[in-house]
């Protein structure tokens, strides 16, 4: 399988308070290691099927207070399927974008790999509660300025279509045996 080209996030300001800052990742986290994604698990300023919004700066206080270490990645919004670990939230231009790696040491985050490889699975989903809120009487859309974030979840249908997976690392080990395969082959008779 061929390497995925990683999403660039939007250029940031220098880091302030709506970016969880984190020491540097271990060397399981860092780029290239297998288990390896990134994507945008909310966009600011587009509804939902919910018919919520989330506006810029509402995660920035949640951030702060629970850091990376303290928002779950699980399946479905499941407490009982976590599969893996967050090494980077933060808020962008664009919205809530979220590189993480899952732990292939579980069955179900390796299921979810081959997935996410494949095709067939790239929903990202927020579980969360709302702190500040404000609904438009005629729309119906309720703007979300402040909430405090508790999980990220790999989802198959995200309540915000838009919030996807867009990249995933390829298996450094994977990626070598299939270039081999293809050589053997290419060099049999």
């Amino acid at each position: 399988m061929s390497a995925a080209v990683p999403l660039r996030p939007t250029p940031l300001p220098p880091p302030g308070p709506t970016e969880t800052k984190t020491a540097p990742a271990p060397p399981s986290l860092r780029e290239g290691a297998p288990g390896v994604f990134e994507g945008y698990a909310s966009l600011f300023g587009v509804v939902d099927l919910g018919r919520d919004m989330v506006m810029p700066g509402a995660f920035a206080q949640s951030l702060a207070k629970r850091g990376v270490a303290g928002v779950r990645m699980l399946w479905q919004h499941d407490p009982h399927e976590p599969v893996g670990a967050w090494s980077v939230i933060r808020e962008d231009a664009r919205g809530l974008f979220v590189r993480g790696r899952l732990n292939l040491a579980v069955a179900r985050a390796r299921e979810l790999l081959a997935l996410m490889r494949q095709g067939a699975l790239d929903g990202l989903s927020i579980g969360f509660k709302t702190e500040t809120a404000r609904a438009d009487p005629r729309s119906g859309v309720r703007r979300l300025t402040r909430v405090d974030l508790w999980e990220i979840s790999l989802v198959t249908f995200p309540l915000l279509p838009q919030a996807r997976v867009a990249a995933v690392k390829s298996d450094p080990d994977a990626a070598l045996a299939a270039a081999l395969r293809r050589a053997a082959s290419a060099l049999r008779p």
